[in-house]
C-alpha cells in the first residue's frame, strides 16, 4: 500500500535532520534541541511541492535570522537518491522543495501496480470500530433523514475499512419501549375502525388503498367511532397493516382484550416492518453485519443490571419513588431519571446498556454513532453514565447530522398530504438514481445543512457532480477502446518520465493524494472528502484531456505514457467510487 506523499514528507524531515547533524558536526550551529517543525504542501504549487518552516521556528533558539538558517540547511542538503529535485529559499527564510520527475512517474506506477487496492492504508492499525447508523424506528418507513444518515454512515464505514480499521456496521432495532406501545395502540385503533360495520362493508368493495382510506376515514384520515389520539401513528403503513390483518383473519380480534389485541397486531406487523427496513436498505446498497434488538437487552436482564451497576457507583439517588442518575457529577447540566416511580426504566437505560455492550462486552476500540442533530443533548448524558460505569467515554464518538431540505424547481418539496410525513427513502429511490442519492448525501459534512436538488440529481450534464465524475470514467473507457481498435494498448514498459506537462503533473499530484485523503476522511469521520476528491480528479482529468492529446501525441512513447496516465485515473476513479458504493460506468 503506497502513500508517496507521506513517504516524501518523512524523507524530507530526514533530509533536514541529516543536514542539521552535519551543521552541528561542523560547529555551524550549536548542539541544542530545536523546536518541532512542519512539512506541508503549499496551496500555491509555484512555491514548490513541499515547504517547511524549520528556519522560522528555529530562529529564536539558534539566535540567527531565519534566512541565514535556511541557507545553512540548504548548503548541506543531499538530494541525490531522494524524491526531491531541488530546494529554494523564499522571503525571510521559507524553504520550498520540488519533487523529481521520477516521483511523479512512481505515483502513476504505484496506482497501476496496486490497482483496486490503491488508496488503502494502514492508518487504523486494525483497531476495531463499530459504526451504528440509521437505526430508524421500526414502527414506520424510513424518512429522508434516514436516507442521509444511511449514505453517510455506510460510506464512513467504507472509509474506515480503506484506512485499515476493522469495521462493522450495525442497526439498533428499537423493538421495545414507548414507541412500540404507541405502535400497538395505533394498529389496534385502525383495526377496530375497519372492523366497524361501515368499515367491513367498505372492505367488501375491494377498493385500492387510497379509495379505501377515503371511504373509511374521509379527508381528515380519522373515524368518529374510534378516534386516533394526537400522539398516535397515522401513516398509511399503519392502515395497510391493519387492513392486511383483517383481510387475512377477519374481525377475530375485535372481541379480544385491548392489550392482547395490541400485542397480536404488533407481533404481526413489526417483523414485516423490520424485513422492509432490511430490504429497502439493501436496495440502497447498505448491508449490515449486525441487527441488534433492544428487546434482547430487556429479555436478558441487562437493562436492569445496568441500573444496579450505576447504583453501585454511588452516583444515583431516589426521589419521589424514582431512581435518578447524578449526571451533574460529570459536568452535565442536570440529572436524569433512570427508573420511573412505576418501576419502568426510561429510554436512556437500554441505550446505556447497549453502549456498554458495544464497548465492554464486545470490546470494540471505538463506537461511532451517526445521529440527528436533535440528539446533541442526549450524547453528554450517555457519556456521563458510561464514565460512571468505568468506561472511557472517549471511545464513543457521535457524528451529528443536520436535516435535509428537498428542492424541486427552486421550491421546497411539500410534505405528504395524507400522512404529514416527509418523503420516504423508498419514494426517493424510485425517483432518483441510487448513485446520485449516495453521492449527493456525501457532498457536505454531516453537521452542515444540506439542500438536495431533485432536478439536478437526475440531470445528465456536467452540472450534476455524480454524472460529471462518472462521465470522466466513461470517457477514459471510450478512449481505451478506440485506441485498442487501432492496435494501441497499454504496456507496463511505458516511459512515465515523459509526463511533464503542467496539466499532467497536476493530475498525477492529485492521484498521489488518495491515500492521504482516505486517512483524513477516516480521521475526521467525513466521507465528503472522498466525493470532493472524485470531483477534483474528474476536473483535472478533463483539463488534461483537453490540453494534452493522447491519440495524437507527438511520439509513440508519449502516447503510451499518456495512455498509462489515463488508465491510472480510471482506476483511481473506480476506487473512490467503490468507497462510496457508486457505479463506475464504461458507457454513458
Amino acid at each position: 500500500m503506497s502513500d508517496l506523499i507521506k513517504n516524501a514528507s518523512e524523507q524530507l524531515r530526514e533530509l533536514i535532520y541529516n543536514s542539521l547533524a552535519v551543521l552541528v558536526s561542523k560547529k555551524e550551529i550549536p548542539e541544542i534541541p530545536l523546536p518541532d517543525f512542519k512539512t506541508e504542501i503549499p496551496a500555491d504549487k509555484s512555491h514548490g511541492d513541499f515547504a517547511t518552516n524549520i528556519a522560522m521556528v528555529s530562529a529564536r533558539t539558534l539566535r540567527m535570522p531565519p534566512r541565514k538558517i535556511a541557507e545553512l540547511i540548504k548548503s548541506e542538503l543531499v538530494l541525490e537518491n531522494s524524491c526531491f529535485e531541488k530546494c529554494e529559499i523564499a522571503g525571510a527564510g521559507f524553504m520550498n522543495f520540488f519533487l523529481s520527475p521520477k516521483w511523479f512517474a512512481d505515483v502513476v506506477k504505484a496506482s497501476l501496480d496496486e490497482g483496486k487496492d490503491y488508496g488503502k492504508t494502514d492508518y487504523g492499525k486494525g483497531k476495531r470500530i463499530l459504526v451504528e447508523f440509521v437505526s430508524a424506528n421500526p414502527t414506520g418507513p424510513m424518512h429522508i433523514g434516514n436516507a442521509r444518515g444511511g449514505a453517510i454512515g455506510d460510506c464512513l464505514a467504507s472509509v474506515l475499512q480503506w484506512a485499515g480499521f476493522y469495521t462493522e456496521r450495525e442497526f439498533y432495532v428499537n423493538d421495545a419501549g414507548n414507541q412500540i406501545e404507541k405502535f400497538g395502540k395505533s394498529l389496534s385503533l385502525r383495526y377496530m375502525q375497519i372492523c366497524s360495520d361501515e368499515g367491513q362493508k367498505i372492505c367488501l368493495n375491494n377498493y385500492g388503498m387510497d379509495d379505501f382510506c377515503q371511504a373509511v376515514y374521509g379527508e381528515d384520515g380519522n373515524s368518529p367511532e374510534f378516534p386516533m389520539p394526537e400522539d398516535s401513528y397515522r401513516g398509511m403503513d399503519i392502515i395497510e397493516h391493519a387492513k392486511n390483518y383483517f383481510d387475512e383473519y377477519g374481525a377475530v380480534l375485535s372481541g379480544q382484550e385491548e392489550s392482547e389485541r395490541r400485542q397480536i397486531l404488533v407481533d404481526y406487523a413489526l417483523p414485516k416492518n423490520i424485513e422492509g427496513l432490511e430490504r429497502d436498505l439493501k436496495k440502497y446498497r447498505i448491508v449490515y453485519d449486525n441487527w441488534f434488538r433492544e428487546s434482547k437487552l430487556h429479555e436478558s436482564g441487562e437493562t436492569m443490571r445496568i441500573v444496579e451497576k450505576l447504583k453501585e457507583t454511588g452516583h444515583t439517588y431516589e426521589q419521589d419513588g424514582a431512581v435518578w442518575f447524578r449526571a451533574t457529577d460529570f459536568g452535565v447540566d442536570k440529572d436524569f431519571v433512570l427508573v420511573r416511580a412505576n418501576g419502568i426504566p426510561t429510554y436512556v437505560v437500554p441505550d446505556i446498556a447497549y453502549h456498554y455492550d458495544k464497548l465492554v462486552t464486545r470490546n470494540f476500540d471505538k463506537a461511532i454513532n451517526v445521529l440527528g442533530a436533535d440528539h446533541h443533548g442526549y450524547v453528554p448524558r450517555l457519556k456521563s453514565a458510561l464514565t460512571a460505569l468505568g468506561v472511557n467515554a472517549d471511545k464513543l464518538d457521535v457524528v451529528l447530522m443536520q436535516m435535509v431540505r428537498l428542492v424541486r424547481n427552486g421550491e421546497t418539496v411539500k410534505l405528504s398530504k395524507r400522512s404529514g410525513k416527509a418523503i420516504t427513502l423508498v419514494t426517493l429511490l424510485d425517483e432518483i438514481p441510487i448513485d446520485a442519492v449516495r453521492f449527493f448525501f456525501n457532498m457536505r459534512e454531516a453537521n452542515s445543512q444540506f439542500e438536495f436538488d431533485l432536478d439536478l440529481a437526475v440531470e445528465q450534464s456536467s452540472k450534476n457532480p455524480v454524472y460529471y465524475v462518472q462521465y470522466a470514467h466513461a470517457r477514459i473507457c471510450s478512449l481505451i477502446a478506440n485506441l485498442k481498435s487501432e492496435g494501441i494498448e497499454y504496456t507496463p514498459e511505458a516511459d512515465l518520465l515523459l509526463l511533464s506537462q503542467p496539466s499532467e503533473i497536476e493530475l498525477i499530484r492529485h492521484i498521489a493524494e488518495l491515500p492521504s485523503t482516505v486517512n483524513a476522511s477516516a480521521r475526521t469521520y467525513d466521507p465528503a472528502k472522498i466525493t470532493k476528491y472524485a470531483i477534483e480528479l474528474a476536473t483535472l482529468f478533463h483539463r488534461f484531456y483537453d490540453s494534452c492529446s493522447v491519440k495524437n501525441a507527438e511520439t509513440d512513447e508519449l502516447r503510451l505514457a499518456r495512455l498509462s496516465l489515463c488508465i491510472s485515473v480510471k482506476q483511481v476513479l473506480e476506487n473512490a467510487l467503490e468507497i462510496l458504493k457508486i457505479d463506475a460506468p464504461e458507457k454513458m
